[in-house]
């Protein structure tokens, strides 16, 4: 067991609102694929719509055809082989169909194992990863960082 677990954010724009034909197959898809996610090795949580209370965060709620999803790994290889060895791929080679171009943001971030990241989080890293660009706090799977050393006495 390590000292620190994977969080990921990923937001994005579909090209029409959820229940648009052009967006159907990605919709179906979506129970499926969290259901993936939820069994794959090394999945330690996600997110799920019916947690989030946008007003109680002071958030403003996002455009119908904006989606976002959040979860915690044990590890990036554990992430990776979720996003890029499964089923996901599938997907993921889809994405162009489905979303707008540029409009797409994924961020990286390690937490202390056991901490289980709030949407706020996720929101600051996306913000701290466009500000300054991949770095210890905020990254991609393009540039990726180690996790933390805790110091032990």
């Amino acid at each position: 067991m390590t000292d620190f677990h994977l969080a990921q954010m990923n937001v994005a724009t579909l090209i029409a609102p959820p229940g648009d034909p052009s967006v159907a197959e990605f919709t179906a898809g979506v129970d499926l694929m969290n259901e993936l996610a939820d069994r794959s090795p090394g999945f330690v949580w996600r997110l799920k719509e019916e947690d989030v209370d946008l007003a109680a965060l002071g958030i403003r709620a996002a455009p119908a055809n904006q989606i976002a999803t959040m979860s915690v790994w044990e590890s990036l290889e554990a992430l990776r082989g979720y996003v890029y060895q499964s089923g996901h791929l599938d997907y993921l080679r889809r994405r162009r169909e489905w979303f707008v171009p540029g409009r797409s943001a994924l961020v990286l971030w390690w937490v202390e194992a056991g901490r289980i990241p709030t949407l706020l989080d996720g929101l600051q890293r996306l913000k701290l990863l466009g500000e300054t660009g991949p770095g210890p706090r905020a990254f991609t799977f393009r540039r990726t960082f180690p996790a933390p050393v805790l110091s032990r006495p």
